[in-house]
């Protein structure tokens, strides 16, 4: 328990120290590729994704996914790749091969698609790659260039307002 909470408290340190650090890329280019961090045990219609990339026109084939789930055991899909606590290690370092692919990836677009405060999935925010980073989660505002406070379920909404503040900053 002890270990649990000093191992919370090192990756805390680094999202802040990386947070502070931050610098914000102030582009106007086009958005030609999707990265997005969902918890799937917030029961998220993730097939929903689908339809939001064909909205922002974005191939298929330029989107991924991520999901956290708080279970032990990681639940195998073919939309997405999950990832768990364990996943994780001291001072933000990652364990699984998926995570690393994902965050190894300079996505034009983040969607933190998740209202929950987990440290795990701040984490990956804040390693994401990403130019531009949009999210649902207004805890800490400095994670995202954009935050839609919205529901989790409400994603006509969040599609909507997404489409209108990316049109507004020239991004698609």
């Amino acid at each position: 328990m002890i270990l649990k909470g000093f191992k919370e408290k090192s990756n805390q340190n680094y999202i802040n120290k990386t947070l502070n650090n931050r610098v914000v890329n102030s582009s106007d280019s086009k958005i030609k590729s999707v990265g997005v961090i969902i918890n799937i045990d917030e029961m998220i219609d993730y097939k929903w994704f689908d339809s939001l990339f064909k909205t922002l026109k974005i191939e298929s084939s330029n989107c991924e996914i991520i999901a956290f789930t708080k279970e032990k055991t990681i639940e195998e899909n073919n939309f997405f790749n999950s990832f768990n606590k364990n996943s994780i290690g001291w001072k933000g370092n990652i364990k699984n091969e998926s995570l690393k692919s994902f965050l190894s990836k300079e996505y034009d677009i983040l969607i933190s698609y998740y209202l929950e405060a987990s440290m795990h999935l701040k984490l990956l925010t804040v390693k994401s790659k990403a130019n531009f980073k949009v999210g649902i989660l207004h805890e800490d505002e400095r994670l995202n260039d954009l935050i839609i406070k919205t529901p989790v379920k409400a994603y006509n909404t969040f599609e909507k307002e997404l489409l209108k503040y990316l049109t507004i900053l020239n991004k698609i």
